[in-house]
């Protein structure tokens, strides 16, 4: 048995006993782990402190650190997060639906636990306690490989989760943590045979890689090549707003804006009302020529790989379309699926806009960093689904949970 298949056998051993918990049983280890990230605010501010100084060392780019770094804000808003977890329904045991047939068999599909899930992700900690924290909630057992850059942080996170599980009476193994971050260990995860359910969460090289090799279910999550257009009814200053924040407010998460797509009509008005705004982040902008003859040669010229990127920093491509369709062209082209705005003032071409493209979350007039379990009130989520069977968009408590259906007869026989 390789390493992977040994977590994963433990792992399975705790199914039983979190199939049989009790949303008050699930809540008490929840409320421990909560309780236990904050007393423990010092031991994994030290972990995280040796993986900046490898950032540092190793040459990861300041974007990049900003993922991993942890403070006592952010810790704080990490136990947060679980106790939004907590304040959340269980739906294991909801009952989906019911029906009696003709023969008097009473059939009901009811929502039950996955039963052991692999994640894996890159860079933020963060990540760690929220999987565990809806894993556990969900019923399920989970086995977490994060990404080599945050490794102190995540092991640290993992140790204090698991004592908090195991003084709240259920088995420590149901969040159990990859403490090798090599390729052949990853490749063993992709096929352990102990997994129901595999979702990688990080950057397009790492879901690319493990859709191609797992030899289990996977749900493929989190690349955004998320775009705003500009309609040319739209209010210019809602327009320099909603670029902004979709661009700058935290350019390195995978519901960012990375592409900008601007009216012809409005795009002499609105584009110079952009740049200015995005000047102050020094965000660099690809354009297409139309966009370099209205802001000038400071803009590099937009190749079609620009137009397919997923940035996570401070760069975004631009291009001048003559009308929605040509927009929601563009957009059905280069899409990952995750998230697109349309800012508009006309109601026909929002109903267009959103009728036509064809992502997991569409906005108008709103930005697209609201895509996020939280914001969509899931609570923690466990990545955005960019797929469209079993799970799309915010993956909540519900969606990591499948369904059984339960047959009560009197003795029927077919």
């Amino acid at each position: 048995m390789n390493y992977a298949d040994s977590l994963g056998a433990r792992a399975k051993s705790c199914e039983r006993a979190l199939r049989g918990a009790s949303a008050q049983i699930k809540n008490s280890a929840l409320a421990a782990i909560e309780k236990a990230l904050r007393e423990g605010t010092e031991e994994i501010l030290a972990a995280n402190a040796l993986d900046l100084e490898a950032a540092v060392e190793n040459g990861i780019s300041p974007v990049m650190t900003d993922r991993l770094r942890l403070d006592e804000k952010r810790i704080a808003g990490i136990a947060d997060g679980v106790a939004d977890v907590i304040r959340l329904d269980d739906p294991v045991g909801e009952t989906v639906s019911g029906s009696v047939r003709p023969n008097g068999m009473r059939i009901t599909k009811v929502r039950v636990p996955m039963g052991t899930i692999g994640i894996i992700y890159e860079s933020r900690p963060n990540v760690t306690v929220d999987a565990a924290a809806l894993c556990l909630k969900a019923g399920s057992a989970v086995i977490l490989r994060g990404g080599k850059e945050a490794y102190n942080s995540n092991k640290c996170l993992c140790e204090i989760m698991r004592r908090a599980i195991g003084s709240a009476g259920l088995p420590e193994d149901t969040v159990q943590f990859v403490d090798d971050t090599s390729r052949e260990v990853t490749n063993q995860l992709m096929k352990c045979q102990y997994l129901d359910l595999l979702i990688p969460r990080g950057g397009a090289g790492l879901i690319r890689a493990v859709k191609e090799n797992a030899a289990v279910p996977v749900i493929e999550t989190g690349v955004g090549n998320c775009h705003v257009f500009v309609d040319e009814t739209a209010d210019p200053e809602m327009a320099v707003n909603i670029v902004d924040n979709g661009k700058t407010q935290r350019p390195s998460v995978c519901n960012a804006v990375e592409s900008l797509l601007v009216h012809e009509r409005i795009a002499d008005t609105v584009l110079p009302m952009i740049k200015a705004r995005l000047d102050g982040h020094n965000v660099e902008i690809r354009g297409c020529e139309r966009t370099r003859a209205i802001l000038g040669d400071c803009v590099v010229p937009a190749t079609e790989d620009d137009y397919a990127a997923e940035f996570l920093d401070y760069i975004i491509s631009v291009k001048v379309v003559k009308d929605v369709d040509e927009a929601i062209a563009h957009i059905e082209k280069y899409s990952t699926g995750h998230s697109e705005c349309i800012v508009t003032g006309s109601l026909a071409n929002a109903e267009k806009f959103k009728r036509e493209v064809d992502s997991a979350a569409v906005y108008v007039n709103a930005s697209t960093r609201f895509t996020d379990g939280g914001m969509f009130g899931l609570g923690a989520e466990i990545g955005i689904s960019t797929q469209k069977l079993h799970a799309r968009g915010p993956m909540g408590l519900r969606e990591l949970t499948t369904v059984k259906f339960l047959i009560d007869g009197e003795g029927q026989i077919r």
